[in-house]
């Protein structure tokens, strides 16, 4: 046991969400710089990055009830947090698909709704741990599956709660972690 080891994430000075088409060049530590396809999604809220990696499994009983057999049924790798720069058009295209919206807030931005499916996207987020020690989260192929009720309120800013679901890439992972101590180049 070492309480050296205990600690916490916080999003990367700089930006801690990115995404980028499916086949763009990943990352494969924590430090190196991203690839320039990957477009950052600015300020995410203060409930952080939440990532459901359990796997679910069923239960096969014999006759009188007795459990016989237990087998991995699914093991679902999901992404959620909440994106709060709802002004921001990467964010808008995150959300509605890079198609449906045109414009920049300056001359104007075009926001439309519709039923067309999300496209997978390579995904990276970058945490600073304590002691400055950097993590970064690859997902080579995720998927936008689910957004949060959308609220305008005074007192709050606005916000897409997104659920991100990865699959499998062609090695069958669906994330990758890097991590490394604090050095003078992992900013």
């Amino acid at each position: 046991m070492d309480a050296l080891n205990v600690t916490a994430g916080k999003p990367k000075i700089g930006g801690a969400v990115f995404r980028a088409p499916v086949g763009t060049a990943l990352p494969t530590d924590a430090k190196t710089a991203l690839n320039q396809a990957f477009k950052t999604l600015g300020y995410c809220s203060e409930d952080g990055l939440v990532n459901a990696n359990s796997p679910s499994s069923n239960t096969v009983k014999a006759w009188g009830g007795d459990p016989v057999l237990n087998y991995q049924d699914a093991k679902n790798d999901t992404f959620k947090f909440k994106l709060i720069e709802a002004l921001n058009v990467e964010v808008l295209k995150a959300v509605y698909t890079d198609e449906n919206v045109t414009g920049t807030l300056a001359a104007g931005i075009t926001v439309k709704a519709n039923s067309k499916e999300q496209q997978e996207m390579a995904w990276v987020f970058d945490l600073t741990l304590k002691g400055g020690a950097a993590k970064r989260i690859v997902v080579p192929r995720g998927k936008l599956t689910a957004v949060g009720d959308i609220v305008y309120v005074d007192n709050q800013p606005v916000g897409y709660e997104v659920t991100i679901s990865a699959v499998p890439d062609t090695a069958g992972q669906t994330h990758y972690e890097y991590i490394i101590a604090a050095t003078s180049s992992t900013g």
